[in-house]
């Protein structure tokens, strides 16, 4: 699949912006701070509903502005479709397939799938937890839309859940008396609701769970594969998934034997759960463990490495999303740039067979000569083709 043609109003530093594109390979070349990164981040949002650089929608949105949309013509074989999302900061987003009457903005995950190289790549190896987890779900969205519904459910759930914890944190801390103390409440004063919150968590968690396991069983191969490609001999590289309920996981079959398991760690947790006011097990708590070799790539690999890593984790996905069936995007957000030559060759000649591949860069040089295509001059808020 490829976008034909993109339109932004009031998306970042447009306040319009009409952009025809074709397959193949299309750069974006403009001194730093003109507006490339916002061309892809839109393309990004309309796959994944989320930015790869901010994690709320509000900066999204052009100083002034009440609104931003984000509008593609979509490719896919002999089929076309015009997908439109309408961002609106505090409020709902609302989304359009065919300019039908407007909708849920997951209805049009799937629609557009991408894949996003960026200099924040490296927080896959380096950062936190969150950064392994949110790559895993939105990869997991990305193959089957509809899980973008559990992974909904399970935020909500756990939401409910962490606030009756806390009220029950805070009613003990203060006997239910006193200053600042929460109103005597069923829900602070008692737990009885715990049970169902429980269940309902454990549901969705599992399914949750079963989906990141067997994602990682996919990558593992691919992404050792991508690793050798870009640094041959420097490698081998493991996925292992670490969750929060231990030993619990090992030799679990099926949905509902994590069900049965999540269920009882949260019910050994539950004391130390109440008396920290937060739910401490789930996926929400889970981690994926990037090995190098024997060791962990966080802490252990070299700058190079850790490029590498983030890299290979990229080019895996790419090819699984391919193995289920049509080509994404393949977008490089000023990425050579940080790439040392050979890398940066590499990398190049792996993506330039896609479909269709957006690349930004800061000057024509950053842009390897095996990527020929396309080329749009990025200044001063106009995106001009040569």
């Amino acid at each position: 699949m490829h976008v034909a043609h993109l339109s932004l109003a009031d998306f970042r530093s447009y306040a319009r912006a009409e952009v025809p594109l074709e397959a193949g390979v299309t750069a974006f070349v403009g001194p730093n701070g003109q507006g490339k990164t916002n061309l892809v981040e839109a393309v990004g949002y309309l796959a994944t509903l989320a930015s790869h650089r901010v994690s709320t929608d509000a900066p999204l949105v052009r100083m002034g502005a009440e609104r931003a949309l984000v509008r593609a013509q979509v490719v896919q074989g002999d089929r076309q479709q015009l997908v439109e999302l309408e961002i609106n900061p505090g409020r709902a987003n609302r989304a359009r397939i065919n300019r039908s009457a407007p909708g849920r903005p997951r209805d049009v995950l799937g629609i557009v799938r991408s894949v996003l190289f960026a200099p924040e790549d490296l927080a896959l190896v380096k950062g936190d937890p969150t950064e392994r987890r949110r790559f895993l779900d939105e990869l997991i969205t990305a193959r089957a839309p509809r899980l973008a519904g559990v992974r909904s459910d399970y935020d909500r759930v756990l939401k409910q859940r962490n606030t009756l914890l806390k009220s029950a944190a805070m009613a003990r801390r203060h006997g239910g008396k006193g200053l600042g103390a929460p109103p005597a409440t069923k829900s602070a004063g008692d737990l009885s609701t715990l049970d169902v919150w429980d269940q309902h968590l454990a549901r969705a968690g599992a399914e949750l769970l079963a989906q990141r396991l067997d994602l990682v069983a996919a990558l593992q191969p691919l992404a050792d594969k991508a690793y050798e490609q870009l640094a041959p001999g420097g490698g081998p590289i493991g996925l292992e998934y670490k969750g929060s309920i231990g030993e619990r996981m090992v030799g679990a079959e099926g949905r509902e034997d994590l069900y049965g398991r999540l269920l009882e760690a949260l019910g050994e947790s539950r004391r130390q759960e109440i008396e920290r006011g937060v739910t401490l097990v789930g996926p929400h708590r889970d981690d994926l463990l990037l090995k190098l070799g024997p060791m962990p790539a966080k802490g252990y690999a070299s700058h190079g490495e850790s490029w590498s890593y983030a890299l290979a984790l990229r080019l895996a996905s790419y090819e699984l999303l391919c193995a289920d069936g049509g080509e994404p995007v393949l977008v490089l957000d000023d990425v050579f740039a940080e790439l040392d030559t050979r890398r940066r060759e590499r990398l190049a000649e792996l993506v330039a067979p896609g479909e269709q591949v957006l690349v930004t860069a800061a000057v024509d040089d950053d842009v390897p000569d095996v990527l020929v295509g396309a080329r749009f001059a990025v200044e001063q808020g106009t995106v001009e083709r040569l």
